[in-house]
């Protein structure tokens, strides 16, 4: 038990989300700090977000993404089809975000296969989402025992 709770409150290095791909310094946890690129499933901050967005309006270029500098979707459907490929390709990110549209259409049984293909592939958020799931029993039975393990995963 001591070594699980060692585990569980020990501070970490970093926040779960990592660091900037671009400028590597860690990514803060205020989700208005930092910008979700579909296209690649990165997540960027602010300071370079804004940093390539004046370079594009300098060089009066294509708004694209800060990574992987793939243009912007033009369209909901091509939106779409670039969110599809990334959950073909098992993004957990993509997943996730897959399986909250879908919880908040309604579609809770849904939801939870994205979550949790996302969380087996190692998504702390979404193991988060799946612990709420069990905890409501939306789209299924209420269960603590699930909820407790998800929690701490």
């Amino acid at each position: 038990a001591e070594l699980r709770d060692e585990l569980l409150f020990r501070q970490p290095e970093g926040s779960y989300l990592g660091d900037c791909p671009i400028c590597c310094l860690p990514l803060p946890l205020d989700t208005n700090k930092y910008v979700k690129y579909f296209c690649c499933s990165k997540v960027v901050c602010n300071g370079c977000t804004y940093a390539n967005t004046n370079r594009q309006m300098v060089e009066r270029s294509a708004l694209e993404c800060p990574f992987c500098r793939q243009l912007y979707a033009k369209s909901e459907e091509e939106d779409h089809r670039q969110k599809k490929k990334r959950c073909e390709a098992n993004d957990p990110f993509a997943l996730r975000e897959a399986g909250s549209t879908h919880f908040f259409d309604g579609n809770y049984l849904r939801s939870f296969e994205f979550f949790t293909k996302a969380a087996d592939l190692g998504d702390m958020e979404a193991h988060c989402l799946l612990s709420f799931i069990y905890r409501e029993g939306r789209g299924v039975e209420k269960d603590g025992g699930k909820e407790a393990y998800h929690e701490e995963e």
